[in-house]
């Protein structure tokens, strides 16, 4: 009887040598909350995080940042798995190698912000803000396409 092809390996890392920065870059250009954003910009915020990729069989399919002082705080961001590679789990994978992470462990406080992954996050321990009224932000919406606007003129 033949064997089945083996299945490629799912890999979660935090080298930085082994991330495709272009791949991130169009994903994360493309997502809803940083439509349009610089690849120099999303460059310099991996050098300023703990970022995580997911790789399957050595080829980028997903990426999570975590903006952390690593004593207290963490704050997720730009959780992204390729549509191609979605409803397979990955995403609930690489939120529990972030949760697990040694550096990350003992924080008092981590934060995200979703639109529509809500269900995913309480998997991994995540639940609505106690006192949201406690909480304040700027924020810029559309600031991406709006600086390339700018560029192009």
């Amino acid at each position: 009887m033949p064997r089945a092809p083996a299945r490629p390996r799912i890999v979660i890392t935090t080298d930085s040598a082994r991330f495709d920065l272009d791949r991130i870059w169009r994903w994360l250009a493309g997502s809803y909350w940083a439509a349009g954003i610089p690849r120099a910009l999303v460059r310099r915020s991996i050098r300023g995080a703990l970022c995580f990729a997911v790789l399957k069989g050595g080829r980028q399919v997903g990426f999570a940042r975590v903006i952390t002082d690593r004593a207290t705080f963490a704050y997720v961001a730009d959780v992204f798995i390729d549509e191609d590679e979605r409803g397979r789990g990955l995403a609930l994978r690489l939120m529990r190698a972030i949760r697990a992470h040694r550096a990350l462990q003992g924080l008092r406080r981590w934060m995200l912000a979703t639109q529509d992954a809500h269900g995913l996050y309480a998997k991994v321990g995540f639940r609505p803000m106690a006192h949201p009224e406690r909480f304040m932000e700027i924020h810029r919406p559309g600031m991406y396409e709006r600086s390339a606007r700018s560029r192009r003129v």
